[in-house]
């Protein structure tokens, strides 16, 4: 059988088919209950293979080991039935295999390869940009879109949501104009494209147009809160586009009913949680005892050694609560993490364990050692994975850090880089004022 894009499928079942169909376009859309829908489609189809390699792909890109136990299990049982998969099956089978080995650059590159060999595949264009996205891959962001879309037009279904990824990918690689101009298409397609809607939104922001972010991100907020899987990190992008037009108050009312109140679950949200306290803390915002929830939530995750972006943003919860025995774990983790072969060992080796050590430094007030190793990581930030957005939480520590140091040629230097990209950004005005006022 066929797909409804016309990807071969092994299983004989109608119904499995229509069920990875519905499942693929909430997933696109970051919206409903994708691995509800497949879960209830294998209970009738066990034997349903791709619906196995849904599940497992799906768990992989959580970048959490909370959820290993469900990849693991979903894919042992799509490795079971490799006998009976079809070659594009098989390739998935792998690459889920190679994810779980921590192998992330070989498993993007097999979906990549996927999209490639079958360009209307859309789950595997949506994992290969994932993949390109976590680790940090701007360029891919863009091109792996570019790859396929002359494959794809209003006539099959899914085109609105590629649009979306394509507006993600110009984005990240600064074409603001039509990245803005593709997005705002891909959400008047389909209104619950929350990455559509999320893409806009990055350029607002990256454009300093933090009050146009607002308006964009409170209007069509409806369509990406409820049973939104983006609605965490879209609430984040709220926030500091609140935070950005000079209202904190609002910032943390935005934290409070659309970060905390989704449980922090996922280190992704702790990731959007933890950047957007420090950022308020770091300003000098009281954000009450809001740091301990989200240390509470990364503790178990301190030893992981996964993902050094992961670790750089927990790092700032357990130094705000002052948890210095879950730093050093979290440091012994990446240690070991930066002698492993893979890429988040170079991730680790290269910006992880100095930005950790930059951000620790600096809440205790040391902020010419917070400098010190933050500064050269500033020009590689890209190679701990994420948006231009995610990282720049580390650009403005360092620029905080230089006017905490007095250190006003840095401060001033810092200042001006910042508003350069964003000169009508009052935070970034404050900041260029204040290094304004140190002392020659």
């Amino acid at each position: 059988m066929q797909d409804c894009r016309a990807n071969a499928l092994s299983t004989t079942s109608s119904d499995a088919v229509a069920a990875l169909d519905a499942a693929t376009a909430e997933l696109n859309a970051f919206h409903g209950d994708p691995v509800g829908t497949i879960v209830a489609a294998l209970k009738d189809q066990p034997d349903f293979v791709m619906g196995h390699v849904f599940l497992a792909t799906v768990f992989a890109t959580s970048m959490d080991r909370t959820f290993d136990g469900y990849m693991d299990r979903a894919l042992s049982a799509a490795e079971a039935l490799t006998a009976n998969a079809n070659p594009r099956e098989r390739a998935y089978i792998a690459a889920a295999r190679r994810w779980r080995s921590d192998d992330f650059e070989g498993a993007t590159e097999a979906w990549g390869e996927i999209a490639v060999d079958s360009p209307r595949d859309i789950f595997a264009i949506q994992m290969a940009q994932q993949g390109d996205f976590f680790l940090g891959r701007s360029l891919m962001l863009r091109d792996r879109i570019a790859r396929v879309l002359p494959h794809w037009d209003e006539s099959v279904p899914g085109y609105g949501f590629v649009l979306g990824m394509q507006a993600f990918g110009l984005e990240e690689c600064g074409d603001y104009r039509r990245a803005e101009a593709v997005g705002r298409e891909a959400v008047s397609r389909n209104p619950q494209d929350s990455w559509g809607t999320h893409a806009v939104a990055h350029v607002l922001e990256m454009e300093g147009r933090a009050e146009e972010g607002a308006q964009w991100l409170r209007g069509t907020e409806p369509d990406w809160t409820e049973n939104g899987l983006l609605a965490c990190h879209n609430a984040w992008h709220l926030a500091l586009a609140e935070l950005e037009s000079g209202n904190p108050a609002g910032a943390l009312a935005t934290y409070d009913r659309g970060i905390l109140t989704l449980g922090l679950t996922q280190a992704l949200q702790l990731c959007d949680a933890s950047a957007l306290l420090w950022r308020l803390s770091a300003l000098g915002h009281d954000v009450g005892d809001r740091w301990g929830a989200v240390a509470d939530a990364w503790e178990p995750r301190a030893e992981q050694g996964l993902y050094a972006f992961n670790d750089m943003h927990a790092v700032m919860a357990f130094a705000s609560t002052g948890r210095d025995a879950a730093i050093t774990r979290l440091l012994r983790a990446m240690e070991t993490a930066a002698r492993a072969p893979l890429v988040n060992a170079l991730m680790t080796r290269e910006v992880g364990l100095a930005t950790v050590h930059g951000i620790a430094a600096f809440a205790d007030r040391n902020y010419a050692t917070a400098l010190a190793h933050l500064m050269p990581v500033l020009p590689k930030l890209s190679l701990s994975g994420g948006s231009h957005a995610q990282r720049d939480v580390f650009h403005w520590t360092a620029t905080e850090a230089a006017l905490r140091a007095g250190n006003r040629p840095l401060a001033t230097a810092l200042a001006a880089e910042r508003r350069a990209s964003r000169p009508h950004s009052p935070i970034n005005r404050g900041f260029a004022a204040r290094a304004a006022q140190l002392p020659a």
